[in-house]
């Protein structure tokens, strides 16, 4: 990897939904039976990545799950009943749940909020980032196999360049985080730890 492929002025670090109900002990996924052992380090690298990035002029943005009274329509009923999925809504706006947990935003910063999984979808982030000249992402959040994931193949499809921190993104399950990261990889992602893309941003 190349310091200029991550340069400041073409880059963003998108943190994706550090938030309390997929990180906090006390948040939905926990209560749900998941294993957040890996979650705690992983919002530590994130936050340390988004310090140095700031230190750096590189763009953060953070992006969020919210779930609203009618977002979920008939589609989005009839899948979780055929999944026999029980939990419940997540991140439901002005929750505890909803709130970021880890790296917090910082005044000025952009806030994203999805409604699904990939943080392009529905959102305007394309256009926000075009908008700054910004071709090249740092992908960091919860989970790998899941938000993470959607996000990064939708900004491939969309011709942004994708990085993935892979110690600062987390799953439930080790082994999909580390398959998730090993197919990003082999498909045009370049995943790296987080220490390698805070060498190239620290300016100190």
């Amino acid at each position: 990897m190349k310091p200029e492929w991550i340069a400041p002025h073409r880059t963003a670090l998108i943190l994706i939904d550090c938030q309390v109900d997929f990180g906090a002990q006390g948040g939905a996924m926990a209560r749900a039976g998941a294993d957040m052992s890996s979650v705690p380090p992983a919002l530590a690298k994130a936050g340390a990545l988004a310090d140095v990035a700031r230190g750096a002029k590189v763009e953060v943005v953070f992006v969020r799950l919210i779930t609203r009274s009618g977002d979920d329509n008939k589609f989005l009923r009839e899948a979780r009943q055929r999944q026999e999925d029980t939990l419940p809504n997540l991140c439901v706006e002005g929750s505890r749940g909803a709130e970021f947990i880890g790296p917090q935003p910082r005044p000025g910063e952009t806030v994203i909020s999805k409604t699904r999984f990939s943080a392009f979808a529905g959102t305007g982030l394309a256009d926000h980032l075009r908008a700054r000249g910004i071709d090249t992402l740092v992908l960091a959040g919860l989970t790998t196999e899941c938000c993470v994931q959607s996000s990064a193949w939708d900004a491939l499809e969309r011709d942004f360049h994708v990085f993935v921190a892979a110690d600062a993104c987390a799953a439930y399950e080790p082994e999909l985080h580390r398959h998730t990261l090993r197919a990003l990889a082999l498909n045009g992602v370049i995943v790296e730890g987080a220490d390698i893309f805070a060498t190239f941003w620290n300016t100190k």
